[in-house]
């Protein structure tokens, strides 16, 4: 099922903020590929509002649904502060797929921690209830039948690799590195927000309301919630297409050439994580915080409800958390970035 416009300057009726770096075009983007297939889009220096500026109050009224409490846990989105990125660099036009990752680890012999500790990961199971478990968790595990091989849902090779943890992330940045002569990491928090608004100022990056996220990109929608009736309430009304993870640019592209920012699966930033950070963080290229043992992920999943997969949320796990939502999206530096 395709989702791409014919022409996707479409979708670029989305306010663009003063100061922000000027929009590449569209139709030109500057993309390279490597040796595993994997493309990457030149994304321009330039700043940015991270965060999120809007109200607590504001956010109730578009999300109607959600309990008080539940908004009241999002001050660490805030506040909003100016963000100066002062390189280019490379990102990940896609979120890793599940064959990029299976042929870095047939090349480099790399084993993933839910293989390695012998734990496994989560999974999909229908039979499967959480009241039964100390956890109450969504998904079965751990367990070592799930793994990146098995989410507990089939996935063809071009669907975004799940249950990988951040150490997975950098164990293929540093072996694409060394193999490549490049720099690979994860983005920083700041860059991947940076990516995700593409100049504008929407929740999502190109849409701003819970009502467009179906033709926009993969989260909880009708779909997905038929295997969470309980859910039903926090599903978007509408259908995206997939009840799992889709294959990766089935969605239109950002203003900067980039897909699935939002939804399909959480990827994995480089940062650690402290809520209070954002008043103080730097005001050039902010790296996080110090070494806090938790890692943050960005941009939401197939499963995500609408709050929780705007461009300004962040969430949290530890660096081994592995889990059946849980992918990464790489940078490329370029050959003039300073860090």
């Amino acid at each position: 099922m395709s989702h791409r416009p014919p022409h996707w300057l479409l979708l670029l009726g989305v306010s663009v903020m003063s100061g922000c770096a000027a929009l590449p075009d569209p139709q030109q983007p500057q993309v390279i590929e490597n040796s595993l297939g994997m493309k990457f889009v030149r994304v321009p220096a330039g700043e940015f509002l991270m965060g999120r500026s809007e109200s607590t109050d504001s956010l109730a009224q578009d999300y109607p649904q959600y309990p008080a409490q539940r908004l009241a846990l999002l001050t660490d989105e805030t506040p909003a502060h100016r963000v100066v990125l002062s390189h280019d660099f490379f990102m990940g036009q896609h979120e890793v797929t599940v064959g990029q990752f299976r042929q870095f680890l047939n090349a480099s012999g790399y084993v993933p921690e839910s293989v390695a500790d012998g734990t496994g990961g989560y999974g999909y199971n229908a039979a499967y209830d959480p009241a039964t478990t100390r956890r109450g968790d969504t998904f079965e595990g751990r367990d070592p039948r799930y793994s990146w091989r098995n989410p507990g849902f089939v996935q063809a090779d071009n669907e975004p690799v799940v249950n990988v943890t951040w150490n997975d992330a950098v164990a293929m940045s540093r072996w694409l590195s060394q193999v490549e002569g490049k720099t690979y990491r994860l983005p920083t928090e700041a860059e991947w927000e940076y990516a995700c608004r593409a100049g504008g100022t929407a929740r999502y990056g190109h849409v701003n309301t819970p009502q467009a996220l179906a033709q926009a990109a993969n989260t909880f929608d009708v779909d997905a919630a038929k295997n969470w009736p309980q859910w039903q309430n926090f599903a978007t009304s509408q259908s995206d297409g997939f009840e799992f993870t889709s294959p990766v640019g089935s969605f239109p592209p950002n203003a900067f050439g980039l897909y699935d920012m939002v939804g399909n699966a959480w990827e994995w930033v480089s940062d650690a994580y402290d809520e209070t950070y954002y008043a103080a963080s730097p005001l050039t290229n902010p790296q996080g915080p110090g070494a806090d043992p938790m890692r943050v992920r960005r941009g939401g999943s197939w499963h995500t409800w609408a709050l929780y997969a705007r461009c300004s949320y962040r969430n949290i796990n530890t660096a081994s958390s592995r889990y059946t939502l849980l992918g990464m999206r790489l940078v490329r530096e370029t050959d003039t970035q300073i860090r």
